[in-house]
């Protein structure tokens, strides 16, 4: 199918009529929709997991299985277990002294209409995948813009919707930067895009012409703060396995770390133990998976090539002593720790994606909150540490889209917590009831009551005393 911009303005007028034609869509509808998602996934996981290590040259499957099916999964099931109780109308309280004589208000949630989704390459199943819970509770249709990056799975998943759904409930197009402009420039009801920062620029500046309402996930430089009371083994074996995640291609990977003077070479050295524990080899192990393609990772070795030109420390931990230059279908890369490099480098401004991590030692914790305030705000922030005066102090000093306590990513999996960046790194939030918020729309309903509240106040001309001495007494301090 052609995914031109005539062919895509037809796909959402196709869908227009049909949701205005059904109205607003029963509960059983919704949750069919939200199980059939489930179901795709879940029948043709095994198919999924081969096309994105073919994306990837290589994917851990475990790893595909566990954050990219398996997330996307636990979104969709939490939506249909509370979808009746999000569909309830909400009350609001009415102010006296209209409350005194019956009037009434209301919250009704009803569907927004057509939500268009751009999904990006590094979680290819799970990006589209997990805001379909809240898409659909609210009762929308959906169009999904997939990764040109991971033709393999974006191909899949283009056939995989088109057999689980009519296209007038949810369809999948694919296409290069053409595409994704045609798309963006869509007149939705909502668009969500997921993406790099100058990206998410460009797509808002589209939607606006329409002014279509957008939610921008966006991910940017995740800080971890190594507080004084952190147990550092524990510390560093969590980051180090958050950091191996899709081999640090997360928008919520730690970026980089701060741990005090007097603990650095400890860290250092934990750091190194955690990851040979997890990868004793990498080039031939199946868990270690690889850079996306060749451009990103000659973007990778940039950071580092530049970080040498500088004489930065940089740790390379490779137990196995393998030749990374040698290999021909992927493209891996070992873990490297870069010791408190100068900010004005490349690793130091532009989000890394990938399993370098810079570390920079600190020795007065204010320090460090005034290293994250003056620079763009992150998707996520990580404290470790037993101290409750410091973990309030980070809370309280910091500002980030989201916070894990005592690990790193953990908060994107609480599916009762919204989910979303803040400044650079977003804005709007999705997951849960927030997720079915934002794709719904809240409709005010104010019933009145039987008395002309308006006449009984003396407020209907012509104006007398009474009118002049009720709203002298409302405007008083």
């Amino acid at each position: 199918m052609s995914n031109g911009p005539t062919e895509l303005e037809n796909l959402l007028a196709r869908q227009r009529r049909a949701f205005q034609k059904e109205g607003i869509p029963a509960l059983a509808v919704r949750k069919s929709r939200i199980e059939r998602a489930h179901a795709l996934l879940s029948d043709n996981k095994n198919q999924l997991c081969e096309a994105v290590s073919m994306d990837f040259g290589h994917r851990s499957r475990h790893q595909t299985l566990m954050a990219d099916i398996g997330g996307a999964i636990e979104s969709l099931k939490y939506a249909n277990k509370h979808v009746k109780q999000w569909m309830n109308d909400e009350a609001r309280s009415v102010q006296p002294p209209l409350n005194l004589f019956g009037a009434k208000a209301r919250i009704k949630y009803q569907p927004k209409g057509i939500v268009g989704a751009i999904a990006t390459w590094n979680f290819p199943v799970w990006v589209p995948f997990s805001p379909l819970g809240g898409i659909f509770a609210a009762g929308n249709r959906c169009m999904i813009k997939l990764s040109e990056f991971t033709p393999q799975t974006s191909g899949l998943l283009e056939s995989l919707i088109a057999q689980y759904f009519d296209e007038e409930e949810l369809v999948a197009v694919n296409g290069g930067v053409e595409v994704a402009e045609a798309f963006s420039s869509l007149a939705f009801d909502h668009l969500i895009f997921t993406g790099a920062t100058h990206v998410g620029r460009r797509v808002m500046e589209s939607a606006a012409r329409n002014l279509v309402p957008v939610t921008l996930e966006l991910g940017g430089k995740s800080p971890v703060i190594v507080g004084k009371s952190a147990d550092l083994k524990k510390t560093a074996a969590a980051v180090a396995f958050g950091k191996s995640l899709n081999v640090g291609q997360v928008c919520l990977s730690p970026d980089y770390l701060f741990v005090r003077k007097d603990s650095l070479n400890e860290f250092i050295a934990e750091y190194e133990r955690s990851f040979q524990a997890m990868y004793p080899t990498m080039l031939e192990n199946d868990d270690y998976s690889s850079v996306i393609n060749r451009r990103h990772f000659e973007r990778l070795q940039s950071y580092i090539d530049e970080a040498r030109e500088r004489e930065c420390e940089i740790w390379e931990i490779n137990p196995a002593r393998e030749n990374f230059y040698a290999q021909q279908e992927t493209c891996k890369m070992p873990p490297m720790l870069f010791i408190d490099p100068p900010d004005d480098l490349k690793i130091m401004q532009e989000e890394i994606f990938g399993p370098l991590l810079p570390i920079k030692s600190y020795g007065h914790i204010e320090d460090v909150f005034d290293y994250i305030n003056d620079r763009p705000r992150p998707l996520a922030l990580y404290y470790f540490g037993k101290d409750k005066a410091e973990q309030e102090q980070v809370l309280n000093k910091t500002i980030s889209g989201g916070v894990t306590i005592n690990d790193v990513i953990q908060h994107v999996g609480c599916e009762d917590l919204p989910f979303g960046g803040v400044g650079d790194s977003g804005m709007g939030q999705y997951h849960g009831f927030e997720g079915f918020k934002t794709f719904s729309h809240a409709r005010s309903i104010y019933r009145q009551s039987k008395v002309n509240l308006m006449a009984l106040a003396g407020l209907i001309p012509p104006y007398t005393d009474k009118a002049s001495k009720l709203l002298d007494n409302m405007t008083r301090k």
